[in-house]
């Protein structure tokens, strides 16, 4: 690991620790493992993670967290701003010993700096190499690995023997509480097999298999097996949510922006299987050991793709992919040539294997 800057950190005088999230749900899960290994080279130190209120549930319930600090405001520039402002006399009031970036935006340096934070600690990404005391650089072999290893990396360039492991998320007991009452009202009760669908994927199109397709699925799981649909997703895509769910024969039920984050955790925690596109549900699926089946098309799962001993990746090699577009700029090659009995074929293999339930 490269990195530049003469202060070193002295670990014994590291009391407290701000580690700043990334701001995309998929990013903040393959962040996790890195974030475990900051708290085990720093057992004595108190960390404190400060993260944009969307993706706070994945961090609250965390045995390795101490405290998770919040960033602004989901809407609205001016009093985001004015929240930014706020986050950075708190930071400096509070006097924190090191800041690490997961985050590789300039604004993420730029708080930590005006926070008055000694040990500043990111990659060298967004012409904020000046606002860090220990910048990371980030040379084409990190670019290119799987992003748990780009984030443990991160951890490495401060000295620490951060080990490759699998992400891990932990559900609120009140949230698990909460969602079993509310599937026991769509009549969905514990002895019930259940599928998760995931559709969507907020990043464009390009990474979204046809509703269609997925309407299918679902269908065969409900005939087959005598499952319950479930249907999750945000609500930037409560569209396409609803046209699966429209599309289906049998009876499904559509979440998809009607419960928060750590609503859907736990929705996905309670899943038998799920079954989704490229997206942060993905990710969340297999750090909760969910047995998941992730069709891939425009982007690349050696760099993005689900880790876990219970997961399956479906991914046809078309010569223009992985192209990392929002949308396909010619026939949709990668994703339409996945057909629904190939997905199926893999969501019954790992149905049959040994402890799912």
């Amino acid at each position: 690991m490269a990195f530049s800057g003469n202060r070193a950190i002295n670990r014994s005088k590291i009391k407290t620790i701000l580690i700043r999230a990334t701001n995309w749900v998929g990013d903040a899960v393959m962040s996790l493992p890195a974030l475990e290994a900051v708290r085990e080279c720093f057992p004595e130190s108190r960390l404190v993670v400060l993260a944009r209120p969307w993706v706070i549930p994945l961090f609250e319930n965390h045995p390795m967290i101490d405290e998770v600090m919040p960033l602004g405001t989901d809407t609205g520039r001016l009093r985001n701003g004015a929240a930014v402002l706020k986050t950075v006399l708190k930071i400096r009031k509070r006097g924190f010993d090191l800041a690490i970036l997961f985050q590789n935006a300039f604004e993420a340096a730029l708080i930590a700096y005006l926070g008055g934070v000694k040990h500043r600690v990111g990659y060298d990404t967004d012409h904020r190499r000046f606002l860090l005391s220990r910048p990371v650089i980030r040379d084409n072999n990190r670019i290119h690995e799987h992003q748990v290893k780009y984030y443990l990396s991160l951890v490495r360039g401060i000295g620490c023997d951060a080990k490759l492991r699998d992400p891990e998320l932990f559900v609120s007991g009140d949230y698990e509480q909460k969602m079993r009452f509310l599937l026991s009202e769509r009549g969905v009760e514990q002895s019930v097999f259940v599928l998760g669908l995931g559709p969507g994927a907020i990043y464009g199109p390009a990474k979204r298999w046809p509703a269609q397709r997925f309407a299918a699925i679902g269908d065969m799981a409900v005939e087959k097996w005598g499952a319950k649909i479930i249907i999750l997703g945000s609500n930037k895509e409560k569209d396409i949510c609803a046209k699966v769910s429209e599309i289906m024969n049998q009876p499904s039920i559509d979440l998809c922006g009607e419960v928060n984050l750590g609503e859907a955790m736990a929705l996905i925690s309670r899943c038998n299987l799920f079954l989704s596109n490229d997206s942060g549900l993905m990710h969340i699926a297999s750090a909760l050991n969910v047995p998941l089946v992730a069709i891939f098309g425009s982007t690349d799962p050696s760099a993005t793709g689900p880790r876990g001993a219970r997961v399956r990746v479906v991914r046809h090699q078309v010569d223009c992919a992985p192209c990392m577009l929002p949308e396909c700029p010619t026939d949709f090659r990668c994703m339409l040539g996945i057909e629904p009995q190939e997905v199926w074929k893999e969501l019954t293999d790992l149905k049959s294997e040994k402890g799912v339930r």
